[in-house]
């Protein structure tokens, strides 16, 4: 089978206590073990940004080592506190040394489970009015990841995509993110980043032919979320 979820925010090697942001964070890392007991070793999970609090990648050691451990493979993708990251090449070969084998990248890549294409980046919020040259700059280059991405899926029927930003939220809208899914023909798009009270302003449902569920670890009890 194949799940997702996003923002485990584990901080094993940070001093970043989780539950200073609500009570259900509490013992956050138990509750993710205990529920991906439900993924056998033969599935796949894919990981929708903000793993970790740690600042470097040696930081991030004991929080791999834990994401390694749970069953299955994990495919992972940036998150915007994902500090630790400089480049895929770097991380992949971080892992490999330390036998961390279960991990995979998405970026500017993409990853079939069967015939079905796994595609996404990061995203990124940038507003329509009185945006900043950097935002407009860092919006670009995902939308050009994403991209890359759905091209490499290649004539595949069934594409799902996994952002770690929402592509709309509230009153925000990404006229680029949108129109590459319509493109490309994407019918399902998972999303992380937004926690608390937030999540009232998060769309889930569908919108012009396209499915949208916010599956950031809290939103869904800590439980990886059955995609396929």
């Amino acid at each position: 089978m194949l799940y997702t979820i996003g923002d485990l925010h584990l901080s094993f090697g940070a001093d970043k206590p989780m539950d200073v942001f609500g009570a259900e964070w509490e013992n956050h890392a138990e509750k993710l073990r205990e529920n991906f007991k439900a993924v056998s070793p033969e599935d796949t999970t894919v990981i929708a940004g903000d793993m970790t609090w740690g600042m470097s990648l040696n930081d991030c050691l004991e929080d791999f080592r834990f994401i390694h451990e749970l069953p299955g493979k994990k495919i992972i993708l940036k998150g915007n506190h994902d500090f630790w990251w400089s480049t895929a090449s770097k991380a992949m070969s971080f892992f490999r040394e330390h036998g961390l084998d279960s991990i995979e990248i998405l970026n500017n890549n993409c990853f079939f489970y069967g015939e079905t294409a796994l595609c996404g980046t990061r995203g990124w919020f940038c507003p329509r009015e009185n945006a900043s040259d950097q935002d407009k700059k860092i919006m670009a280059r995902e939308v050009q990841r994403l991209e890359t991405s759905l091209k490499a899926a290649g004539e595949a029927e069934r594409k799902i995509v996994f952002l770690h930003y929402p592509p709309f939220y509230g009153k925000y809208y990404s006229d680029e993110m949108v129109e590459l899914l319509h493109r490309y023909g994407v019918r399902e798009c998972y999303y992380g980043h937004i926690h608390g009270a937030g999540r009232l302003l998060a769309f889930e449902g569908e919108a012009d032919g396209v499915s949208y569920r916010l599956i950031s670890a809290d939103h869904v009890g800590f439980k990886p979320v059955r995609v396929i």
